[in-house]
């Protein structure tokens, strides 16, 4: 990290530089084909592929594509999009071999005037993080995205190890996947901080070192991708679902973030107590203020409410502490008094979310609480899955969204979400997600199967 107060228009104004090294690494490495990546409005990564030779066209001009098809994107009588690469995104992909060596690069969406496309989740971010850039801020971001391998996609689930947290089993066949999935990313240019096994059987975690939001958000669909490709490697799958399995933790994605006004954390003050800074508890504020609002981004799937409940790790009050896991944030205490290292965790987050929508309205919740100056209770040091209801509220502890049903409530009503997603994007997200709950909700499960049929 360092002087990056105008990062994403010093990064557009590097573009040239960037294709330059793109068209020179295509030619030296003998590249054959480049995928064209780029993301839906639910966070499903979408491709298609050019042959080497057209590659310096599609970086000046973009590449034209149907958007009628694709989720979120263009009606039929609008239908015609351009992908236009990100040269800096450029990276051979390994598992494609070095015999025809195959590179991706991830993609903006733009109309045929080259105008940016409003439903394309990459410009939604960036978007938000002009507004920082506005107030002389980058956002920077470490996710954790931890997932689940299972011998096949489909019950019975059958996990590959018995392992628990940080355990290292014998003959774990999990740790090569692990550590090949790492050697992937590497060799992708990404850089990992560490990996280990998480309190699941075969639930696993990888973390990312912390950089920029947009990149991070790259990094972080490359992520899924590989760590499924090396799984079919090893004739077995991994899943980002939240909640494979009933009786056991979900999988989260803990978001640790901070803002930086160039070289200068501004969540650090040396003076304070804990270590945070006024405007690092407004940011806190601004995410209590709006979590449940964001929820139906950060948790989109019925699925992930099925995590967000008491007894397995995951958050489900508004709540926030000092070094507690409990609590929707926390301040990691790994280094008190580093000024680089000061950093809050929002934990609500899965890892089957839009990771460019999620850190966008994550900012956008938390820059409210900044320019508005918003005011923070006091940190929470008891469990509050041990407090009882009136506890709670007597000190103004509310609680995350217990359904996607009450989520699309609260972000129907959010003016955060209107401004940080845009109007019609968010109406097309809201859509989407009461179709889901609506066909969710026909469904007739087995759980009731054996509950009901017996005695009513």
């Amino acid at each position: 990290m360092g002087d990056h107060g105008s990062y994403i228009s010093e990064r557009e104004a590097g573009r040239e530089a960037a294709t330059e090294a793109a068209l020179a690494m295509c030619h030296d490495r003998h590249v054959r084909f480049v995928r064209l990546w780029f993301t839906d409005v639910l966070g499903f990564l979408k491709s298609f592929a050019i042959t080497a030779e057209l590659l310096e066209d599609a970086l000046h001009n973009g590449r034209g594509f149907d958007g009628s098809s694709i989720q979120g994107f263009a009606r039929i009588d609008e239908s015609d999009m351009i992908a236009m690469p990100d040269p800096s995104t450029f990276a051979l992909l390994p598992w494609r071999g070095e015999q025809t060596p195959v590179a991706r690069m991830i993609c903006d969406v733009q109309y045929p005037d080259g105008t940016p496309y409003e439903f394309d989740p990459r410009y939604v971010l960036k978007k938000n993080l002009r507004r920082a850039e506005k107030m002389g801020l980058i956002f920077y971001v470490g996710p954790e995205l931890e997932y689940f391998y299972f011998k096949r996609p489909s019950p019975p689930l059958e996990t590959l190890d018995q392992g628990g947290y940080f355990d290292l089993t014998p003959l774990d066949v999990a740790s090569d996947l692990r550590r090949d999935t790492v050697l992937v990313l590497q060799e992708m240019g990404i850089s990992v901080d560490y990996s280990h096994h998480e309190v699941a059987p075969s639930q696993h975690e990888i973390d990312l070192d912390y950089t920029d939001a947009l990149t991070m958000a790259d990094q972080a669909m490359t992520y899924r991708l590989v760590v499924k490709e090396v799984a079919l490697r090893y004739d077995c799958y991994a899943t980002f679902m939240p909640k494979p399995m009933m009786d056991q933790c979900g999988s989260g994605m803990h978001v640790h973030q901070s803002l930086f006004r160039r070289d200068r954390n501004i969540f650090f003050d040396a003076t304070d107590a804990n270590g945070l800074s006024l405007e690092c508890k407004r940011y806190i504020a601004g995410l209590m203020a709006h979590g449940r609002e964001i929820t139906m981004v950060t948790n989109q799937w019925v699925n992930s409410y099925k995590r967000l409940v008491p007894g397995y790790e995951a958050p489900v009050y508004l709540s926030w502490a000092l070094r507690n896991r409990s609590d929707l944030i926390r301040v990691p205490g790994y280094a008190p008094g580093n000024e680089r290292a000061t950093r809050i965790e929002y934990r609500a987050p899965d890892p089957a979310c839009n990771p460019y929508l999620a850190f966008a309205v994550m900012l956008a919740a938390g820059l409210e609480g900044i320019e508005k100056e918003y005011e923070v209770r006091p940190p929470v040091s008891e469990n509050c899955y041990e407090m009882t209801p009136e506890e709670r509220e007597a000190r103004g502890i509310g609680a995350l969204p217990g359904s996607l049903g009450e989520a699309i409530a609260e972000a129907e009503q959010s003016e955060v979400l209107r401004e940080a997603l845009g109007e019609v994007l968010l109406e097309k997200l809201l859509q989407n997600k009461r179709i889901e709950v609506d066909n969710y909700r026909r469904q007739v499960t087995n759980w009731e199967l054996d509950h009901y049929l017996p005695v009513l």
